[in-house]
């Protein structure tokens, strides 16, 4: 029974990680990670806000490092030490109505739209590696009616909602290029 076990589980194994394509287009898909093996550092400083929305820098800072600690071999450093260093601002944080209650006219569902400039810089070469200009994910949620009594959730579910997804998206950004 056991060594039935163990042998289905060194069957299944290889089945459970996930491919990726290579960072050379020559090699197609890898098992294996598809972020670039010559960083071990990177270094993400706080970004910057343009936005009339205060503390969005620091929390989509904190939900960066989070997801480079979890989904990237990188560890996180101080900018001076770090093989790279990840900068940013975020540009802009719009929210927009995307539907309404027909009989009174209510907000029934918004949209929070974050837009980001980044750039990724190799700090032993100077060379930038990603840049990106206006990146932008959107997050819908249904606002809280307050005094009306209606369920609903704050905007700060809708922020950090659309927080996570850049954070997300940018990681993928990071990814060597294939």
């Amino acid at each position: 029974m056991i060594r039935a076990l163990i042998v289905a589980t060194l069957a299944i194994a290889p089945l459970l990680a996930l491919p990726g394509c290579a960072s050379d287009p020559h090699k197609g898909y890898v098992l294996g990670s598809t972020y670039d093996k010559g960083v071990r550092t990177i270094a993400v400083p706080i970004f910057d806000n343009t936005t009339y929305t205060p503390g969005l820098e620091q929390t989509l800072t904190e939900a960066l490092v989070k997801r480079l600690q979890t989904d990237t071999p990188w560890r996180i450093a101080d900018r001076d030490a770090a093989d790279t260093v990840l900068t940013g601002v975020i540009d802009d944080a719009r929210l927009d109505v995307l539907t309404r209650t027909p009989a009174t006219g209510l907000v029934q569902e918004q949209v929070l739209t974050l837009r980001v400039s980044f750039t990724w810089r190799d700090n032993r070469t100077g060379d930038v590696r990603v840049r990106r200009e206006r990146f932008s994910v959107a997050s819908s949620f249904t606002p809280a009616r307050g005094a009306a009594g209606e369920p609903g959730e704050r905007i700060e579910v809708g922020q950090r909602a659309a927080i996570d997804e850049m954070a997300r998206a940018i990681v993928a950004e990071l990814r060597a290029d294939f």
